[in-house]
Formats: C-alpha cells, structure tokens, sequence
C-alpha cells in the first residue's frame, strides 16, 4: 500500500476518466485528497478499508483521505473520478457534508442517479469551458453532488421491496414538488412505468403518484395564503405550476373557492382571533412563557401524510 499523489488544479477539484480493462488489478494504496468515484459501466469489485464489494455500473464509492483501497475489473470498467481538496468548502460544509462521507460505497436508486448524472455532466462542461466563473460553477455542482448522495444515504426501516418503492416515490415528490412533474415524467425518473408506480403507491398510500403532488402543493399553498403576503403569481411559480389559470383551477377544485378568497377568508379569521384572544386573556395561561410554541410565532412544518385506509 502506498500513497498515490493527485496533482489538483488551483481550484482544487478534478473530474477525471479511468479505463479498467477486463482482469486489470489496481493494487491497495490511498490518496491525500477526497474522492468520488463512479462506475460508467461494467463490473467489477472494490476494497475499501479491508471490505470487498460489487462495483458494477451506476454505483458510487466516497473515498475519504487516507482510506486504503483497491480495484478488480472482472469486465471492462469505466470509471469516472471527482477528486478534490475540502480546503475549498467553508467549516459548514466541512461538518455537514464531509464528515457525514466516510469512505462507502453508495448504491442509489434510480432517481438519484438521474441527479448525480447531469450534475458529472455540468462539471465535466466547467472544467472544460475554462470560463473565469467555471472554478465557481465547479464548486456549486460538487456541492449539490455531496447533497444529493448524502440523502441517498438515509435510512429506511422498510424492508419489503414494493414498500421501499413506494416510500422513495413519496419522498421524491416531495423534495421535487417544485418542478414540472407528471405521471410520465416521475415514472421516467425513477425508472419505472406509471402504471407500476400508481400501482405500489395506491397500495400504501390509498392514493396515485400525482394526487399525493397536488394535495402536497395545494397544503403549501394554504399556508402561504394564509402565513405570507406573497403574490399568488410567485406562490403559483413557487409550487411547481406551469400557470396561474392551471394553478386557480386546481387549489379551486380543491379547496372549493379561489385561491384569493381563501386568503380573505381565512386571514379574516385569522385576525378576529387574535382579537377575541387580546380582549380575554385568561390568569391562569401565560402569554409570555418562553419557548411558548403559541407564542414563539414560528409556523409548524408542514409535511404531507398518506390517507389512511378508507
């Protein structure tokens, strides 16, 4: 084992090829920088820190500093390399980022490599546009990578594999809510058919794939009717719909009256109780405790559930 110098450019991030031909053995050694590796294509095996395992297409290894490890292509292996120098980040993403990416080895689902794909795409753009912005650009995406593989790298308790599906589709929705989604569009993205999808959602959740997008965007849109002063252009563009006229007709279907009338409404009610509470206050309830939840002015975070059955 030995160390392998990387040579970083002043940026201090390098996104590299490495072509592994079939039975090609790279020896154990470590490197002084960090490193993200991912398999465009065929199969092999990788030791990190003493631990075999698969390293075959679309898996990812994180490869902190100083971690030995080596790689055996049983076909051959492409691999694509993100190297880089954590004195680039500041001390918040030192802690939340890389602390959390130990070495490991990363298998994500379908959707998360249809993230960590076009972010390796834009870098591999950067570092060749030698534009005086891209050093920055660079920066940004690999961010955005660390971001996307640690979520990828929360854990679940479910161990059914439809139960898994379908827990990955609700929490791809809601952390891409915001974006023009259809049926088509999250099937694709996940790498299923729609008609497979809405059938292990309906089955959990009582509910389709895009039912569960516009209960959860119109539940966000009540809340920023009734907490915010913001237009209902920008709370339309905010949600993820495409236009004002779709966004009425949708939050009317669902709540019954327009989306203005519900903010009159409801901030009319809203101010009478707040009046009706100042007018009676009675001496046994403290209206300045500290860490009062009623009076701490914070909104409650707001999540979607799934129906329960029936």
């Amino acid at each position: 084992m030995s160390l392998q110098a990387i040579q970083l450019p002043d940026e201090g991030i390098l996104l590299y090829e490495i072509k592994h031909k079939d039975g090609d053995v790279v020896k154990e050694h470590y490197h002084q920088v960090h490193q993200v590796l991912y398999a465009l294509e065929g199969e092999g095996r990788i030791r990190l820190d003493g631990k075999d395992s698969v390293f075959n297409g679309d898996h990812v290894c994180v490869i902190a500093p100083g971690a030995l490890h080596a790689i055996v292509s049983d076909s051959k292996l492409t691999v694509l390399v993100l190297a880089f120098d954590q004195a680039i980040f500041d001390d918040a993403v030192k802690t939340r980022l890389l602390d959390e990416h130990h070495s490991k080895l990363i298998k994500p689902f379908h959707y998360e490599i249809s993230e960590v794909r076009p972010l390796l795409r834009k870098m591999l753009f950067e570092q060749s546009a030698r534009h005086h912005l891209s050093g920055l650009a660079m920066k940004i995406i690999l961010i955005e990578m660390l971001i996307v593989l640690s979520r990828s790298q929360q854990p679940h308790a479910l161990t059914d594999a439809n139960s898994l599906r379908a827990e990955r589709i609700r929490h791809y929705i809601e952390t891409h809510y915001f974006e023009n989604l259809d049926a088509d569009r999250i099937a694709g993205i996940l790498g299923m058919s729609s008609r497979y999808i809405n059938m292990i959602f309906k089955e959990h959740y009582n509910m389709t794939p895009v039912r569960y997008l516009t209960d959860l965007r119109i539940g966000l849109a009540k809340k920023l009717l009734t907490e915010t002063d913001k237009d209902i252009t920008s709370i339309c563009f905010e949600l993820g719909f495409e236009t004002v006229s779709t966004f009425y007709r949708i939050f009317k279907d669902a709540a019954e009256i327009p989306p203005q009338k519900y903010r009159t409404l409801h901030k009319t009610r809203e101010h009478h109780t707040v009046k009706d509470e100042r007018q009676y206050t009675p001496e046994y309830v403290s209206t300045h405790t500290p860490g009062n939840a009623a009076s701490s002015g914070q909104a409650p975070h707001l999540r979607a559930h799934p129906r329960s059955p029936g």
